[in-house]
């Protein structure tokens, strides 16, 4: 508490026109350092959303490939036992299956990444708001 009333006690020997010029560069200071986290904290969210967009292509790009080959291959197979028709059926669904497994790993990737806002930026800026209004409180005192 000392070290409080003698900063108080220094702070009312200070004019008008210091402390105004300090809390400016105080101010400045601050926001540029939340601007900096800000484009972090972004910076770090749109990397994780870029892989999951990568893991949708990936996904398109696999499933078209594998389609075309395999399908011929399992149909073939599968119409030794069964109508083509039916075997056309199952291969049909067996693809879908995994494609649906592979668009949800996909979304759950990008939605690691969303929303884009810089949370910890704005906590910390409501936390220095919250400091400013105590800062200008003891001020007036």
């Amino acid at each position: 508490m000392s070290t409080a009333n003698g900063e108080a006690n220094e702070l009312r020997s200070h004019s008008t026109g210091d402390l105004v010029k300090q809390l400016s560069e105080q101010t400045t200071t601050l926001v540029r350092k939340e601007l900096e986290l800000a484009k972090a904290e972004l910076s770090e969210k749109g990397k994780v959303a870029g892989q999951g967009a990568g893991m949708f292509g990936g996904a398109a790009v696999t499933g078209l490939l594998a389609l075309g080959a395999l399908t011929v291959v399992i149909i073939a197979l599968l119409d030794k036992a069964m109508a083509l028709w039916v075997a056309a059926l199952v291969v049909t669904v067996v693809y879908g299956a995994i494609a649906a497994v592979m668009a949800k790993a996909g979304r759950d990737r990008v939605k690691q990444g969303l929303p884009p806002a810089p949370e910890q930026t704005v906590e910390t800026v409501k936390e220095d708001v919250q400091w400013a209004k105590s800062q200008a409180k003891s001020a007036r005192r």
